[in-house]
Formats: C-alpha cells, sequence, structure tokens
C-alpha cells in the first residue's frame, strides 16, 4: 500500500461519522445508510485502495458477475410459501417457527393408550384426532386423558420443552 493511500486511512480515523458520509458520497457518488464509523472507514479504504493500486482483475469481475446471475434476486424470503408434500401443497407462514420435535405435515402419530391404539394427524396448522382439530398436542392429550399433560411427553416426542 502506498504511503498516500496510508496518510489517507489514517486521517479517516479521526473523522467524524458525519464527515465520514460525506466522503463517502465523493468516493461512491451515492449517499450511505450505515452510520456504522468503523465500517465506513474500512468501505472508504478499500475504495482509497483499490483507486491507487487498481480495483478487481478482469477474471475476479467476471465470476462476480456469474454469482450475481446466479443469486437468488430475492433480499426477504416471501411472507409465505408452498410445501409439497405426499403430492398436497400446504402453506407454510414463514414468520412461525414449527417445533422441531414434531413430524412433517401429514404424519399420524399412534399411541397405546388404555387398550386403544390412538393416531393424531399433524396438520399444517395444528393436529385432527378423532375427527376433532385442535391447535396443540397438549390439547389433544387433554381431550383424551381428562387432565393437563404435556401433549411432547404423552406421545413420546422429545420430551418436554
Amino acid at each position: 500500500m502506498s504511503f498516500e493511500v496510508e496518510e489517507e486511512i489514517e486521517v479517516l480515523r479521526r473523522m467524524t461519522v458525519p464527515q465520514l458520509r460525506e466522503r463517502h458520497r465523493e468516493l461512491f457518488g451515492q449517499p450511505t445508510g450505515t452510520h456504522n464509523k468503523l465500517h465506513l472507514i474500512r468501505k472508504i479504504a478499500w475504495r482509497l485502495q483499490s483507486l491507487a493500486e487498481g480495483g478487481l482483475s478482469e477474471r475476479a469481475l467476471q465470476r462476480a458477475a456469474e454469482l450475481a446471475r446466479d443469486a437468488d434476486a430475492r433480499v426477504r424470503p416471501p411472507k409465505e410459501f408452498s410445501l409439497a408434500h405426499g403430492g398436497n401443497a400446504v402453506t407454510v407462514p414463514l414468520g412461525e417457527s414449527r417445533d422441531s420435535r414434531l413430524p412433517p405435515v401429514g404424519t399420524s402419530i399412534v399411541r397405546p393408550y388404555k387398550g386403544r391404539r390412538l393416531q393424531v394427524t399433524v396438520l399444517a396448522d395444528g393436529f385432527e384426532y378423532d375427527g376433532r382439530r385442535f391447535r396443540s398436542l397438549s390439547a389433544v392429550a387433554k381431550a383424551i386423558s381428562g387432565s393437563h399433560c404435556n401433549g411432547f411427553r404423552f406421545f413420546g416426542l422429545g420430551g418436554a420443552s
């Protein structure tokens, strides 16, 4: 790195955030949204060094362009997406996380209980047992046993959280 670039970088360290934001606008031709001093210093220092010593090689620029073409254009995922399972498409809201102890949607949870064979179907928005829908496994367990108990423990799915 040249002596001049090193001196300019040293000057950056003594600048205030508004001064760094202005220097960024001068070097990049557009304002920045960040107020993080260290990030601004690093970005401006990279630009100064790039201008003084040359930027990326042609090969690196071509590779970056290839990666950009192949990259997913979305910055944020959609609020909902379709999940194919067993021939049926199920819409799962991304904001809601599923408990990792639960089997996939459409799976039947089977358990013997007091001489009966219980079968509960996992739905995208709850559970189905005996023709009725429930919001939680604990609600199913309560309907079966008559008293409140942990649904994961009752059905042997990874214990209680």
